[in-house]
Parts: structure tokens; sequence; C-alpha cells
């Protein structure tokens, strides 16, 4: 087998079609044997395929080979190069069986293997998404090569086995799996270990929830609302379609250590495990769990039995997703307010995304690769595609959307299309010529600025330099005269400038329940007005856009912090929706109060507000939660912290279970006032994977020199960590007002990035680089390293792009600092 420093290959768009067109997969047979040891597994692939005769390869991702063999035939192990092994096919049908050890992964990607430090059991999960999958068994990487999978799998004898297809276990440790309906490869899973499970049946359905065991108690908490809401979607999603569920059981694993929110598998859907509530949480996160569970569902139509051709389309998976699981949550289960919940924390993602120098269109986003669209699964493909679909459902009405849809659905069935497919599909339902729409929304990136010009008594509509359009927008207006209440108007801006005439001492804030996709920023006379106007808004969604609106401003240093403090302090006592705290506040006091002229004045103002709604807040209420989570990430008492961590001076309806504990006993590290002593105590009382994760985000808050060292060994790989240490290490890392002892790292960050391809890869090869940037390091100096290693021949893409995406940011910051809080 040749070996090689170098990182795998990526599988460039014409190296798929080529492959595409060469070959058609007719099956996989996988034999997985996961109890020969810890570290490592046999896997033994038998792919079945016709060919038109030629040169093809076969992705692979061994640790080693034990015997190749295409029709019979011996192939040299040292061939396989870069994850490649080059195959010389004939015409007709071949057969190629793959026998090789595999590796078990800690990053979240292949199989991965974890110990639950709870109880000393081990969890494997599959996540064969983007390029993983050739790291568990030997395919054609590619998601245009669907083909059904039959599993048999080998696993200790106390462990359960789930995957896409039902499967049984036929003698002890012995598990035999049905044909799979025709599969991409990203989709393959597994789900094994000694998982706590529950069962149920719906509509002819069968249903399973499983998570580890020492969570088990809280899965049986959660069952009743996750399998109500399983039901409600599966029959919304029924009606609306009119093609029921073709995967047959529909089983949602919660599993540990998992980087995405969920992976949408056919038959075995993977949750990160979090989502199975171990302390009280807010409304605002049972919602966005809610969400996700609907967004998974809406993707067994959307993307698993149709699925998009190449990753240039990859919206036709999570815009929709998206879209529809925000639109069916709303409408069927107890979350009606799903869609304020969405405008509270998810607009700014994709917002940012759309204006940073990464910004790409929806469609079409020039997928060259698959390491470039791995780096597009961000929030232009999520948040401002579903925006974009619900405009375009408001244009051509619902039943033609749906007519639209089903025909995609029907016409294409278990395989694969591209946007022009659908696009024709809504033509054909009734949609009028819809390329303009496309052109202007989909395939060009950025958004329109939309701005109140008052002295011309217009609406300016400004396109991005780089990216100009020409995009009708129909939106509502809030407008509120001094001493009255908003008023909503409707208006269309359809060029350079729409006449739009308001009081010149009036607030007007241009698209409040964010009816198009545009940036939109109050100007400062609404500003001014909305410190008085702002708390007695009553309509939630618009409140979420105001708060979206201020945040677009102080994004591109528009808006002085001293102004939002303001906001906050007025606004803040009295909000009702807990997703307002939980979406505005760790923006506030991470960005806003870091980012004033006095720091510790500002993050003061914060804290008083944030106990401000404490007392207003109904004691036992979720908003009380969001409340008492935020003063605690705020405060600079220590004594107020010791005695909430004790349990004195708690408001009545709270108690310390161990979100709150950690909570507390982070900001104390931040504080210097606890150490490495009081937070292995802390560990040992409650040794759980969360605890392990908060308990490496407080060592990592410390402000001395060797808890930035040992952060900094889980960034070089020194120290190997499972993801969410990883993470959690990174962002701890850098804090404001530690910049004496993080400076050391600035350098180094920039000497030793490159490096890190050699000690993990996928995901969280970007994810850490992000994790681990210089974020709190506000300096022209440190622009310049960014730049120069931006410019560095040979920076692994996904690393280059992490830090395209990161200096744009601290030169925002560095506006905002220079214009409003240089001394």
């Amino acid at each position: 087998m040749a070996t090689t420093d170098a990182p795998f290959y990526s599988l460039q768009h014409t190296e798929a079609q080529a492959r595409s067109e060469l070959l058609t997969v007719r099956s996989y047979d996988v034999r997985l044997d996961l109890a020969a040891d810890d570290a490592t597994y046999r896997s033994v692939t038998t792919v079945r395929f016709d060919s038109h005769g030629g040169r093809t390869f076969v992705d692979l991702k061994p640790l080693r080979i034990n015997d190749i063999r295409l029709n019979g035939r011996a192939i040299d192990a040292d061939l396989l190069d870069r994850g490649r092994l080059p195959l010389e096919t004939i015409d007709g049908p071949n057969e190629l069986t793959v026998d090789a050890v595999m590796r078990f992964r800690n990053d979240g990607e292949g199989l991965h293997r974890s110990v639950d430090p709870a109880d000393g059991r081990h969890y494997v999960y599959g996540m064969s998404f983007m390029d993983a999958a050739p790291s568990i068994f030997a395919c054609f990487d590619q998601p245009d090569l669907k083909a059904p999978y039959t599993f048999h799998v080998t696993a200790p004898p106390d462990w359960i086995v789930v995957g896409n297809a039902p499967g049984e276990q036929v003698s002890t440790g012995v598990w035999e799996f049905a044909k799979s309906q025709p599969l991409s490869t990203y989709f393959v899973t597994l789900v094994a270990g000694p998982y706590y499970l529950i069962r149920d049946e719906h509509d002819g359905i069968p249903l399973g929830l499983s998570a580890r065991q020492s969570i088990a108690k809280d899965l049986d908490t959660d069952a009743d609302e996750l399998l109500t809401m399983t039901r409600q979607c599966f029959d919304e999603y029924h009606r609306l379609f009119g093609i029921r569920y073709p995967f047959g059981d529909y089983h949602q694993a919660f599993v540990p250590e998992f980087n995405a929110g969920a992976m949408e598998n056919p038959g075995c859907v993977t949750f990160r495990d979090p989502l199975v509530f171990s302390s009280r949480v807010t409304r605002g996160d049972r919602i966005r769990r809610a969400t996700t569970l609907a967004h998974e569902m809406a993707h067994q139509w959307f993307g698993n039995l149709v699925t998009p051709q190449w990753w240039d389309d990859l919206w036709l998976n999570e815009s929709f997703a998206e879209y529809m699981g925000n639109r069916v949550t709303a409408d069927v289960t107890e979350y009606a307010d799903a869609w304020t919940h969405n405008a509270f924390a998810r607009r700014q993602w994709g917002l940012i995304a759309d204006q940073r120098p990464s910004t790409h269109p929806v469609a079409g986003n020039g997928a060259a690769d698959a390491s470039t669209a791995l780096q597009n699964f961000d929030g232009i493909s999520y948040t401002k595609g579903s925006s974009i679909l619900k405009q375009l459902n408001t244009a051509i009405g619902d039943d033609v959307f749906m007519r639209g849809a089903i025909d995609h659905f029907t016409t294409h069935r278990f395989g694969n299309a591209t946007m022009d497919d659908l696009f024709n599909s809504w033509e054909k339902a009734g949609a009028a010529d819809l390329s303009t729409f496309t052109s202007s929304w989909l395939r060009t990136a950025g958004p329109d600025t939309l701005a109140l010009d008052r002295s011309a008594g217009a609406v300016r509509r400004t396109p991005p330099s780089d990216y100009p359009a020409d995009r009708r927008h129909t939106l509502r207006v809030g407008v509120a005269a001094p001493g009255e209440d908003w008023r909503i108007d409707t208006i269309t801006v359809d060029g350079p400038d729409t006449p739009y005439a308001a009081p010149s001492d009036a607030a007007v804030v241009l698209d409040p329940h964010e009816d198009t996709w545009a940036l939109v920023q109050p100007d400062a006379t609404t500003v001014d007005a909305l410190v008085e106007l702002l708390p007695r808004t009553t309509d939630g969604l618009m409140r979420a856009g105001v708060w979206n609106g201020v945040r677009s401003a102080f994004h591109n240093a528009a808006i002085d912090p001293a102004q939002v403090l303001s906001l906050v302090e007025a606004a803040i006592p009295v909000e009702d929706n807990d997703d307002a705290i939980g979406a505005t506040m760790p923006w506030a006091i991470g960005k806003v109060a870091a980012l004033s002229a006095d720091q510790p004045l500002a993050l003061g103002r914060i804290h008083r507000a944030c106990l401000a709604l404490l007392d207003n807040a109904p004691a036992d209420s979720t908003l009380q939660l969001s409340a008492f989570q935020s003063a605690a990430s705020s405060s600079t008492d220590p004594a107020k912290l010791r005695a909430w961590l004790s349990g004195r001076s708690l408001p009545a309806g709270l108690r310390i279970d161990l979100d709150l504990r950690w909570r507390i006993l982070v900001r104390l590290a931040v504080l210097g006032e606890t150490d490495r002593d009081d937070l292995a105590k802390a560990l040992e009382v409650d040794s759980t994977a969360r605890a392990i994760v908060e308990h490496t985000r407080a060592v990592a808050s410390l402000p001395d020199a060797e808890a930035k060292d040992w952060a900094w060994r889980r960034f070089t790989g020194e120290d190997d960590v499972p993801n969410y240490e990883l993470e959690a290490a990174g962002t701890a890392m850098w804090r404001t007002g530690q910049e004496s002892l993080t400076e050391p790292y600035v350098e180094r960050y920039f000497a030793e990035l490159p490096g890190t391809v050699a000690v993990r890869s996928g995901w969280v090869l970007a994810d850490a680089a992000g994790w681990f940037f210089p974020i709190t390091s506000l300096s022209p100096g440190t622009l310049d390293q960014c730049r120069a290693l931006i410019q560095t021949e040979g920076l692994e893409g996904s690393l280059r792009r992490t830090v395209v995406d990161m200096t744009d940011e601290l030169e925002r910051r560095l506006a905002v600092r220079e214009r409003y809080a240089a001394p």
C-alpha cells in the first residue's frame, strides 16, 4: 500500500461525472466484525457493478488491506494511493471484493467509537457523510451512484445493532440486515452498542429511539414528546406529499460526540445526544430539537428519496429540510412559534455567512470537489435557502409548490436530480417561467441592502458590488411615530429606489417579519426610538426582526456598542420569550461587551438587565431559567456565583443541576476564582460525558499559562481528545481580558495550523481552525498574519476558507473597536 503524508484526494466533480458515465452500481454487501478489538474492525465489502469497460477507481481508506479481488483476480494493495484504488474494469458485470482492517475514529466521522465515562460502556455509530464512507467500507463514494446495501455485522453479545434496513440478531452477536432501498454512500450508517432502546409504531411504521444506558432515564422522560412529534410530523408530511415514507423502520438514535445536529440516514437517523436533555432546558432548546427532528424527517423525501446529483445542488437537501422542518413544526406540533425561534436563532447565521468573502450562491455553489462542498454546508445553504423557498412558496402559491414537489419525488423516485429538474416540475405544476427567479435569487450570491433614505422619501436597494442582481422584494415595514404603536405597511421594492415616505421622527423597521432575504439595519432615528418602543412591542416575530437589524448593524460597525447596551437595558428586563434571551444575550456578553470602550462597565449593564429579568420572570418558568443562565455568564461577583452554586440565594423555582453547576464553574474559572483541584473535585461528583466537556471548558478558561498550554496541546494533537472536548478547549482558550496569556499563541496559531492536517480531517479539521482562532487578538499585526497565511501556497482548502472567514470577523471587530471604543 502506497504511503504518503499528503491528505486524501478530494473527489472532483469532473471525476464523479466520468465515473457515473462509466458505471452502474448494482449492490453492496458489507460484512463488519466489530467484536475483534477496541481500536480496529474488519470490513469485507463486495460491490457488484456494471461497467462500459475501462479504468476507474474505488474509494478506500483502510488501516491495512488483507485482500482485494476484481472479478476473481488479485489486485496489488500497494496501488492504493491517498484513498484511491485504481481498477481496470471489463465491459459488463464486475465484482469487486475488498477485505480490509479499518480504524475506529473519535472525530465524529466514519465509524466513531467512544467510551461513556459514566459507566465504561463502548458505543459505535457510522457517519458516512461527504467523504467518510470509504473509512468504513470500499465504495464508489459519490451521491449519484446509488445502490442497495446488505449488511452482516458481528458485535459483542450485549450490543444492539441498528442500520438503514430492518435487522435481527440471528445468533449471539451476529446480526443480519435486509437489503436496503437504493442509497447514496453518504447515507449509510450503523448504530451499535449496548444502547437503551424504546420501540413504538405509528401508521404501520415501526418507530425506535435509542441512547446510551447512562442517559436512559432522560430518554424515558423525553420519549413521549419525541414520539408524539414524530407521529405528528409523519402525518403532516404524508398529507402534504401524498407519498408514504419509503424506507421501512424509522429509528432515531441519539449518539455521543456527533459533529452535526443530526444526519438523515434513511431508516436510522442519528442525532447528537445532548438533545436528550439531562438538565432542565429552555423552551427555545425544545423548539430547536423539534425543528431538528422535523428537518431530518423532511430529508426522507428531500434528499433521501430524491438525492442531488452532485454537491452543487446540496441546497435541494438542506434548504428544503430547513423550510419544511420549521413549517411543519409550527403547523402541527405544540411549538407554533417555531418561525419566531428560527428568526432569533438562525437568521444571523445565514446573513453573516452571506456577507463573508466566502459567500456563494444557494444553488450552483461552485462545489468543484467534495472538500469544497463540505465547506458550503453553512448558513447560506440552510437559512438563506429556506428563506428564499418561503418567498417562492408565497409567490407561486402553496398548491403549485406542493404539486411540483410531488412531481419531483415521483419522477425521480430513488434516483438523483438537479435544480433544473425541480424547477421544471414547478413550472409543469403551474408556476410561470422561473428562470429570472432562479438567476437572481439562487444563482447569485450576497444579500441586497435595503435602507430607508428619509430625505429622498424612498427605500434604496443596493446589491453587493461583486454580485449584481435585480431582485424584487415584497416586505412589510413597521412604522411608529413618537408616542404611538407600530403600524404595518407593505411595499414592493423593484428598483434601485422605491418611493416610501415616513415621518422624519418616526421609527422605521424594514422587513421586521423577515418576508424577504436582505440586509436591513435601523437608522439613527430608529435606534433612538427603539429604546422606548422595543419594550412594548408585543409581536415576538417583530422583536426578533428588530434585534436582527441591530445585530446586523453591529456586525457592520454601524451602531455604537453603547446604543446596543441601552436597548439591552430597556428591553431584556421585560422580555417574555426565552429565545430572545438565548439568542441575544450570548452575543451581547461575548461580543458587544468585549468591544465596548469600558468592558467591565458594559458587562455590568448586561448583568443588571439579566437580574431585572430574573426578578420579573415567573418562578419555575423557562424564561426564568434563561435569565439565570445569562446572569451567571455575565456575573463578575465570585461571592454571588458561589452562593448560587451552593444553592443559597437562588430565586424560587430554580435548582442547580449539571448544566447550571458547570455554567457557574466555568464563569468562576474565567474570573480566576477557582482552580484545577476544585474543578477536578466537581468532575468526580458527576463524571458524565457532558461534565467532562464542561470541565475542559473550565480548565481552558483559567487565567494562567498552564491552562493555555493545556488547551493548546489539544489543538496540535499532542493530546488527542474527542471532538466535543476539542471544541470546548478552543472556544474557551481565547477569553477577553486574558490577552497577555494568549498572546504567545497568536503567532503559533499561524505557524502550526497548516500542520493540523496530519492529526485530523473532514469537518473537525476546519472546525478546530475556527475554534482555536485568536479572535481576541484585535490588532493590525494579527490581521497581517491572517493575510499572509491565506496566501500561503499549499494551505489545505478548508483551512484557507476558515481563516478567510475568521479574518473577516476580526476585521469587523476591529472596525467596531476603532470607530467606537478607541481611547
